[in-house]
């Protein structure tokens, strides 16, 4: 009864129900693991220069890599967002009392429209004034409540918060120490031939590292540059406006002018021409710009997909994992792109017909 080949389907039932386990119980804490491993990946290459400048003193260099991390690129994105999130909750005050009425703004645009454009638009029923004044109110109010509710429940989960930020950082510093040996046992593991793991390996950690040094970068450029152009303007909320401009930047043929574009034609329609002119030349020149000239260099075509399959990946990605998604997303993408590459490409994998 006890043959080899029972043992062996009896182990692989037995390290599929542990593996699910095991992921079930990491399920509390995913985006602290993910990050984790995200940014180990992503801080390697520097860990390793410490390493060789350290002498191979594996702890320090590690701690020292995880303490630049911390105040390069994690303490300066944890205030960011809880300034964005107070300015989100004082706009939200401003349209709830009134003083920011979206549908007023809607209706100085609509008296300023020729009348021969306004009477076509009546003719064909796309000037419902009352509807989407409605409308707008209530998905600005929407929008605004939405942000101030999430930094209510961030206040009170902070407890929460604290404890996966500690796992994450816990998990990064033995990463960046003992991620070489790790990835390699994890390679060992894998039924699958050393040139197909070496391409799938370094295909996933490519476009990582791809996604966000350099999609990551675009947007924190593009959502600064816009922050400060509506600044400049005057325009009211201009860092929460900033960081919807740098979160829209991270999804390809949207990007920023879906923010700054309805501004620019409104400063035009009410008779604001220099600020219309300005924030559509700085728009075009400037932060339309940037994602012609950052992403080659920082991205450039590493990871070897079509703007629109990054763009679905991302979306997708986004809708199931939340922020976590435009990560995942086109991760997932390259590994099924990269997989089919192989499939195609190797003869022996095909069943031969006689």
């Amino acid at each position: 009864m006890n043959h080899p080949e029972l043992q062996q389907k009896t182990f692989l039932i037995l390290l599929i129900i542990v593996s699910i386990a095991f992921g079930w119980i990491l399920l509390p804490f995913y985006g602290a693991v993910f990050w984790g491993a995200v940014l180990a990946i992503l801080f390697a290459p520097f860990y390793r220069r410490l390493l060789a400048r350290m002498h191979q003193r594996a702890n320090w260099a590690a701690l020292a890599t995880l303490t630049i991390c911390l105040v390069g690129v994690i303490l300066p994105l944890t205030l960011i967002t809880m300034a964005m999130l107070q300015e989100g909750m004082l706009i939200f005050e401003k349209i709830r009392s009134g003083q920011i009425n979206f549908g007023a703004y809607f209706q100085q645009i609509v008296a300023a429209l020729p009348q021969w454009l306004t009477r076509l638009l009546e003719r064909l029923d796309l000037l419902d004034i009352n509807s989407i004044q409605q409308r707008l109110s209530s998905g600005a109010m929407q929008g605004s409540q939405y942000v101030a509710t999430q930094a209510i429940s961030i206040t009170q989960n902070t407890f929460d918060f604290m404890v996966s930020f500690f796992i994450m950082l816990y998990l990064l510093f033995f990463l960046l120490r003992d991620g070489a040996t790790l990835a390699a046992r994890i390679r060992d593991a894998i039924p699958l031939s050393a040139s197909h793991k070496r391409h799938l390996f370094k295909k996933f950690t490519t476009v990582i590292r791809a996604t966000v040094k350099g999609n990551v970068a675009v947007a924190a450029a593009q959502g600064a540059l816009g922050g400060l152009i509506f600044w400049f303007l005057g325009i009211q909320g201009a860092l929460l406006w900033a960081v919807l401009m740098a979160f829209l930047s991270l999804l390809p043929a949207i990007g920023a002018a879906v923010v700054w574009l309805p501004v620019a034609i409104y400063f035009l329609v009410t008779g604001a021409i220099w600020q219309g002119v300005t924030l559509i030349a700085f728009g075009v020149l400037v932060i339309g710009l940037v994602d012609n000239v950052l992403r080659p260099i920082l991205v450039g075509k590493d990871t070897q997909m079509p703007d629109y399959v990054v763009l679905i990946s991302t979306l997708g990605g986004m809708a199931l994992f939340g922020l976590n998604g435009f990560v995942i997303g086109p991760a997932i993408a390259a590994l099924f792109i990269a997989c089919w590459d192989l499939f195609s490409a190797t003869p022996e994998v095909h069943p031969t017909v006689n």
